[in-house]
């Protein structure tokens, strides 16, 4: 692990996923003289979004005593190396391998304090994919989903499917990659991902790498299910009524994964607190400091809901399912 210190709080690190490849991220961590652990906080991107992205929503979060630890996916930002061309990477490796690596580092460099994480769109679905998952203590969401077509905004999906559905995928198919920048979409994305996103089912499990099987002779694809189960963490899923993603059967179709998760859904207007548009993107915006980023303090603090005064609608509401033997060892004590 190389680091580099900067602005006096954030130190940037690698960081190395189960299979070894090494990841861009940044630490943002108290001081080691305190007798306090605070708790620490790991920030998903969305898909093919720079982690430096989420950079003032991090000081925040720190500012109000949270260690934050925020990082690229593999082929993304931080983490790009060489060509991506020939590279090899698809959301399961993003949940499995660079999160999965990601939570391993903060259990090993934040010894005993409790761990929180933050998802932005497939943020909060490559959780489920981590083998170490059980060990979060609460996750907050925004607009997280699996993005397939039909749950997408009636009014945008025809345009939304002309683009990540059919253009995308032909993309990844001539350049080997998506070359996302000089499209003014979002970053260059590896084609696995693309195609990922591209070929996307009302159920993951029959999208995702297809036929293969484990070494027991196990569908690959009830594998994936399987290790939603061990998210025990409550989670507060927010939704923004303008997001075309993050629609009411989009959220809920993810949450339905994390069975044995409390979960509740909640929905915000734009209007609700002055504004003509918010979006998928604008949640972690500086903008929103006072207004929206108070709603994912207070969960991550101390899973405290927000008034209905503020504008909030709950949408849903579920009680997890029987616990996975292995939730019971978590007591915010690390993997």
């Amino acid at each position: 692990m190389t680091s580099t210190t900067t602005q006096n709080r954030s130190e940037s690190v690698r960081i190395r996923a189960t299979d070894g490849f090494s990841l861009g991220a940044v630490v943002r961590r108290h001081p080691g003289s305190s007798s306090v652990l605070h708790p620490v906080v790991i920030i998903n991107p969305a898909t093919s979004v720079q982690s430096h992205y989420y950079a003032r929503f991090a000081d925040y979060l720190h500012a109000h005593g949270y260690d934050v630890l925020t990082y690229d996916y593999r082929g993304i930002g931080g983490s790009v190396h060489g060509s991506l061309r020939r590279f090899s990477a698809d959301w399961i490796d993003w949940g499995a391998c660079d999160f999965e690596g990601v939570l391993q580092y903060a259990a090993a460099h934040f010894p005993g304090q409790s761990i929180d994480v933050v998802g932005h769109s497939i943020g909060g679905f490559v959780i489920g994919l981590a083998g170490s998952s059980h060990f979060v203590r609460r996750i907050f969401t925004m607009g997280s989903q699996f993005a397939y077509w039909r749950d997408y905004a009636p009014s945008e999906r025809k345009g939304m499917f002309l683009r990540w559905h059919v253009a995308m995928p032909l993309l990844a198919h001539v350049f080997g990659y998506v070359p996302g920048k000089r499209l003014g979409w979002m970053e260059d994305t590896p084609k696995g991902v693309a195609l990922d996103w591209a070929r996307m089912a009302p159920h993951f499990e029959l999208s995702l790498r297809r036929g293969r099987k484990l070494p027991e002779d196990v569908p690959d694809r009830m594998a994936l299910v399987h290790r939603f189960d061990r998210v025990c963490a409550p989670i507060l899923a927010l939704g923004i009524e303008d997001d075309p993603f993050g629609t009411v059967p989009a959220i809920d179709r993810l949450l339905d994964y994390y069975g044995h998760s409390e979960r509740h859904h909640l929905r915000l207007t734009p209007a609700a607190i002055g504004q003509d548009a918010i979006g998928h993107f604008a949640f972690f915006h500086q903008r929103f400091r006072e207004s929206l980023w108070p709603i994912a303090l207070g969960w991550l603090r101390n899973q405290m809901l927000p008034s209905p005064l503020a504008g909030i609608v709950r949408h849903r509401f579920s009680e997890g399912h029987t616990k996975d033997p292995a939730c019971a060892t978590y007591q915010g004590r690390a993997p």
